[in-house]
């Protein structure tokens, strides 16, 4: 097995049984924010051109770099799709032009052309973009996890995929925290260096738990060249950065008994064989030290090649176009209306702050209500630029999230701990990513469970992507149909009408036969239309009135806090 790196998250694996293509990503991101470090312009894009796979571990722009799949990648490639709820990564690849996809379950194999194929999926509204993941390649002489910044949970299936040889893993920052918070000096520093403890300790227990043969640090951190952001890089080894590199790692594993780590730059190949991997660089070694070592004079000639696109990016960014209060009140209140868990959850106002001479947006989850600021008070407050969100609006963008917090451009205050439903919210800009959302939350309490209708108890949250039925479920002669994706349920049975893998609980109030159980008779079962069938490429999709959706994709994983993205 042969692996070139490709810069950040990217690898290009190749075996016996094919080649594939991961993670790739060579352009700015996040409003030019993000540069891959250190740099991978130099990578021959033609040789990883086309593979015979493609995966994509989630959404977030230094992962799913839409302009180089676009533009580079052939859509002949085979995409390996990840088990997630919603089919939103499916979708933008179908938007970019890529037909050909092998979907997969949460930690089940997949085997083909002698490859044996594992995707670890994590589906909590935290995980990414509403999804991340990681990929376990194995080729029959060699295994790969590819963790990249995926932070799975399901530790010991995990480990019984193993042993592994290589093990390709995240370290270091990729988030705002702490340092746009308009903190005092010292509590930035003393979060600072929690943040940076805690990232290397999370990442030398997930090398401790999976114990492979070689690790490799990946997945960051990136690189600001903006005049605005260039302080944030981390120069000098500050213990209060939250981005840490490939080689401060590498000394912590070596500092608590791990020798078996290996520093890869864009363009290192690495060939398993059995023994030591042997790793060839692409530039002398004292050229690579000095990436490290002299990372300032690095950063500032990297900006200097840069300058012109980063000028260009800035030029693009859209002012005065959009009247924002009315756009967003339009967008926001449908929703608002809709989240209960979330409005309970953040239960104060956010306000998006412009400046001193434009008018600032206040969200009021109390109230759902969106209307202009007027010095309302806030639980959570963010001062940027309106070009951010009028981009946003302009894009339709459903996870601001990826679209613009992760730029790191702005200033945000807060009243009390980290509250993980305001970004949750940021990220589920649609009823369907809203309601999915939801439906997690509920899951995790027994409480508001049920609803009743019609003279029936009835399982509040579709089986299927967790919409609120008592808000989405309509009833006649005794079929529950959800609005929001089409699916239809015999209340006396349980049975889904349009699919046969989810049951829906249901018992009716009169004291009759309850349904959802295995042995309730199914005699006399009415038939229901199911949504709309197209075929699409090599896959078929199933459509609803309000987005389309692959049923075989189901929940499983978990994490939180305003710990990690990217």
């Amino acid at each position: 097995m042969r692996v070139t790196f490709l810069g950040h998250a990217g690898l290009f694996v190749e075996t016996r049984g094919g080649t594939i293509l991961s993670d790739p990503w060579f352009n700015p991101a996040y409003f030019a924010s993000w540069f891959p470090f250190p740099a991978n312009d130099g990578v021959d894009v033609e040789r990883i051109s086309r593979p015979d796979y493609l995966y994509v571990s989630h959404l977030h722009y230094d992962h799913m770099d839409v302009r180089f799949l676009r533009d580079h990648v052939s859509k002949e490639t085979t995409v390996i799709l990840p088990d997630y709820p919603l089919p939103l990564l499916e979708n933008r690849l179908r938007d970019l032009g890529f037909s050909r996809f092998l979907p997969t379950r949460h930690l089940e194999t997949v085997e083909i052309d002698g490859l044996r194929l594992t995707v670890a999926a994590m589906v909590a509204p935290t995980d990414g973009p509403i999804g991340d993941s990681g990929l376990i390649v194995d080729d029959g002489t060699h295994r790969l996890f590819d963790q990249n910044d995926s932070r799975p949970i399901d530790l010991e299936r995990i480990r019984e995929l193993g042993p592994f040889d290589a093990h390709f893993v995240q370290y270091s920052g990729a988030i705002w925290y702490p340092f746009v918070y308009a903190y005092p000096d010292k509590m930035l520093d003393a979060l600072g260096r929690k943040k940076r403890a805690n990232e290397m300790a999370r990442a030398l227990r997930y090398v401790e738990e999976f114990d492979a043969r070689w690790v490799f640090p990946s997945a960051g951190p990136p690189c600001f060249l903006d005049d605005d952001l260039f302080a944030i890089n981390d120069f000098d080894r500050d213990p209060a950065n939250t981005f840490p590199d490939q080689s401060v790692f590498l000394e912590y594993l070596r500092e608590h008994g791990r020798d078996n780590g290996r520093l890869v730059v864009p363009g290192t190949v690495v060939e398993l064989n059995g023994g030591a991997p042997e790793v060839s660089h692409p530039l002398p070694d004292r050229e690579i030290r000095d990436m490290f070592e002299h990372k300032r004079e690095y950063l500032t000639s990297y900006r200097r090649r840069w300058n012109a696109r980063l000028e260009e990016e800035r030029a693009a960014w859209p002012r005065g176009r959009v009247d924002i209060v009315p756009a967003l009140k339009e967008w926001f209140e449908p929703l608002l209306a809709k989240a209960d868990v979330t409005c309970a959850g953040v239960n104060g106002v956010v306000v998006l702050d412009f400046g001193e001479q434009e008018d600032g947006v206040a969200i009021d989850f109390q109230r759902r209500r969106v209307e202009a600021w007027t010095d309302q008070e806030w639980e959570y407050y963010y001062r940027m630029d309106r070009a951010f969100v009028e981009h946003c609006i302009l894009t339709h963008a459903e996870d601001w999230v990826n679209e613009l917090f992760l730029s790191c451009r702005f200033e945000a205050r807060r009243k009390g701990a980290y509250n993980e439903y305001v970004y949750n919210f940021f990220k589920c800009l649609s009823m369907e990513r809203l309601q999915y959302a939801e439906g997690f939350y509920v899951e995790q309490s027994p409480v508001d469970q049920f609803f009743e209708a019609e003279g029936y108890q009835i399982q509040r949250r579709c089986p299927h992507l967790k919409a609120d039925l008592s808000k989405f479920g309509t009833i006649e002669n005794g079929i529950l149909t959800c609005e929001l994706h089409g699916w239809q349920f015999e209340l006396a049975t349980g049975r889904c009408l349009t699919s046969d893998d989810r049951r829906l609980y249901s018992r009716r109030l009169d004291g009759a036969a309850s349904s959802g159980g295995p042995d309730h008779p199914d005699a006399q079962r009415p038939e229901a239309a199911p949504p709309s069938v197209e075929a699409s490429g090599a896959a078929v999709r199933t459509v609803c009135g309000n987005c389309w959706y692959n049923p075989n994709r189901f929940p499983g994983g978990g994490a939180s806090g305003e710990a990690g993205a990217g």
